[in-house]
């Protein structure tokens, strides 16, 4: 017998909101037209001052900080983070390398912390409620990434992080995640309890969203996309189905579904109040 519509709650996230206009369209269309609840914003993006906009025009959308500490743009100048980022300001993109540098060099680690605490306070300036705090390509789960968010985030209201706990981890995963969930629930910071996306990332079309409703678990989970107006927003995202990702969240289909489950939906807040 599947869980009951009163023991399930369901986050369904758009990440990487200011990334492009693009993608803040997108998600200000999913968000009216749609399903979408809940948006991850990366403050030093390119669009993120139309995101902000877009954003406080819909105060039920919840929108939580997109932390980004790989393949992006800094906050900081590079004169504050030489270490962190190229002649242009950007991080880079061996994840390995990196969060070995995290971890050895008490030079970078400081740098690292200047740059989170920059990025909440680049959030709370836009006046927006913060829902829940995640990074790009799931680099909280790097033990000093996650220290440092959980440090710096207390003073700027964190109540919620998303766990990257997918369907089926990898076994490598697996202990990362457990000790991710205890170091969650002893700082007293709310998560999710399944994920859905990581499998399936730029490739959540309206069938897989719908299988995905029809097996979805107990607790509450978040399912998060990358939807956008158009494709090839990024190099690194080149494959992903930006397009059917938002046809998704405006599917009839999937919303009908959604109704007949009765499941409670929001983003972290409405979950896990302040």
């Amino acid at each position: 017998m599947p869980p009951s519509s009163a023991s399930r709650g369901l986050i369904v996230t758009a990440d990487d909101f200011g990334l492009h206009e693009a993608v803040n369209e997108a998600v200000e269309r999913a968000h009216r037209e749609g399903v979408l609840t809940a948006a991850s914003l990366m403050v030093g993006a390119p669009a993120a001052a139309n995101a902000i906009d877009r954003a406080r025009r819909m105060p039920n959308l919840r929108v939580g900080l997109h932390v980004v500490l790989v393949d992006g743009a800094a906050v900081l100048p590079r004169s504050e983070i030489p270490d962190l980022v190229d002649a242009e300001g950007r991080f880079g993109r061996r994840m390995v390398l990196e969060g070995l540098r995290f971890f050895f060099l008490p030079q970078v680690r400081r740098q690292l912390a200047a740059e989170i605490e920059a990025q909440f306070a680049a959030f709370q300036a836009t006046g927006l409620a913060l829902d829940h705090v995640n990074a790009h390509k799931h680099f909280h789960l790097h033990p000093t990434v996650l220290s440092l968010i959980l440090s710096i985030g207390r003073d700027f209201g964190l109540g919620a992080m998303r766990l990257p706990a997918g369907e089926k981890p990898q076994v490598w995963l697996r202990p990362w995640l457990s000790l991710m969930r205890r170091r969650l629930d002893r700082a007293r910071v709310a998560h999710n309890d399944r994920i859905f996306g990581i499998e399936q990332s730029g490739a959540m079309d309206e069938a897989t969203l719908l299988a995905v409703l029809d097996r979805l678990p107990d607790g509450v989970t978040e399912i998060y996309l990358h939807p956008a107006t158009r494709l090839g927003i990024t190099r690194a995202m080149a494959a992903y189905r930006h397009t059917d990702e938002l046809a998704a969240l405006l599917s009839p289909r999937v919303s009908a579904a959604l109704d007949r489950l009765g499941v409670r939906r929001g983003g972290f807040m409405d979950f896990w109040p302040a």
